[in-house]
């Protein structure tokens, strides 16, 4: 059976990649992804108040695709736009809440914290991912030459962000505390950066820890994989909520490690709320226990239901 063909729109973040890519998978799409550039003055207006027209976007765009996929404000138009110029033959699908009319969308997949209501949203419980539990088992071994000991700490960290400014002294707090609950008690440290950890993170850490943690300098998708997958436990930068929905495929142990935020955002702590009441995860301190939890699976659940609707959808 021929593959349906798929475009992926986003701005090129990791955390909407992980999203696009990972639904586009699941959906079993033969896709290409399109980061999107807006034209200098449409960065600047709402898509609310956008019109939808190609001159908003620098992106060619002219080739017909059965179904789009877009997340982040800047892909919403162009979303829009290919809906209207196929007249419909396509289905659009949009990852977090557009901030327009969702009637301009097939579906609307919102994680329930963003407390986004309509026929067409599917909901899920964090974000939509890329990490299949498969990936993990197969890249288990690209690790295990680094590791010498039987407990493993996996510190997963982001970046700055508008809420979230990442100043050195918050960072060795984290660090301190990842230290005395984990390192000193035996564990071996992964460290994990991200596509937005600053490098002065990056040598903070390799300063901070001492030769016997394994500190990954780069984005490394595998050592990624191979440390969620060896780990005991998993710490997690609060700035993520696509990393710690990542992490929450593994069934594992999560601790957030906090930051004061430079301004306030209730969908984060909605998130955390969530997350907290469906015993996910638990805020990093200086003690640590262990507990269970299902894992979350919710790439799956919402390419089930897309999928069942795909039967019945005219792209001729």
């Amino acid at each position: 059976m021929t593959k349906l063909k798929g475009l992926l729109l986003t701005e090129g973040m990791h955390g909407m990649i992980s999203q696009v890519e990972g639904l586009a998978n699941a959906l079993d799409l033969d896709f290409i992804h399109e980061k999107i550039e807006l034209n200098n003055f449409w960065k600047l207006i709402p898509p609310k108040i956008t019109p939808v027209k190609g001159f908003v976007f620098r992106n060619e765009m002219s080739k017909k695709f059965d179904i789009v996929i877009s997340c982040g404000r800047k892909s919403v138009i162009p979303s829009i736009y290919l809906k209207k110029k196929y007249k419909n033959k396509i289905m659009n699908i949009h990852i977090q809440d557009p901030k327009v009319s969702l009637d301009n969308f097939d579906f609307i997949v919102a994680p329930e914290h963003d407390g986004l209501e309509g026929k067409n949203v599917l909901k899920s419980k964090g974000a939509v991912h890329y990490l299949k539990t498969e990936e993990l088992d197969n890249n288990i071994g690209y690790l295990k030459p680094q590791i010498n000991k039987e407990k493993i700490i996996t510190l997963v960290v982001g970046g700055p962000n508008k809420y979230y400014d990442y100043n050195e002294s918050v960072i060795k707090e984290i660090f301190s505390k990842v230290n005395k609950n984990f390192i000193v008690k035996g564990y071996q440290l992964i460290f994990i950066p991200s596509m937005r950890t600053p490098q002065r993170i990056i040598n903070l850490a390799k300063n901070y820890f001492d030769k016997e943690q394994v500190i990954i300098t780069e984005v490394d998708k595998k050592a990624y994989l191979s440390s969620l997958k060896l780990c005991d436990y998993i710490v997690v930068t609060c700035d993520s909520t696509s990393m710690i929905s990542e992490a929450a495929m593994t069934g594992k142990p999560i601790y957030v490690a906090q930051m004061k935020p430079v301004r306030k955002n209730y969908r984060f702590k909605k998130f955390f709320e969530l997350f907290k009441s469906l015993n996910i995860i638990k805020d990093l301190e200086y003690s640590i226990e262990k507990w269970n939890y299902d894992k979350l699976n919710e790439t799956y659940k919402i390419s089930r239901y897309i999928k069942e609707q795909l039967k019945n959808y005219d792209f001729s």
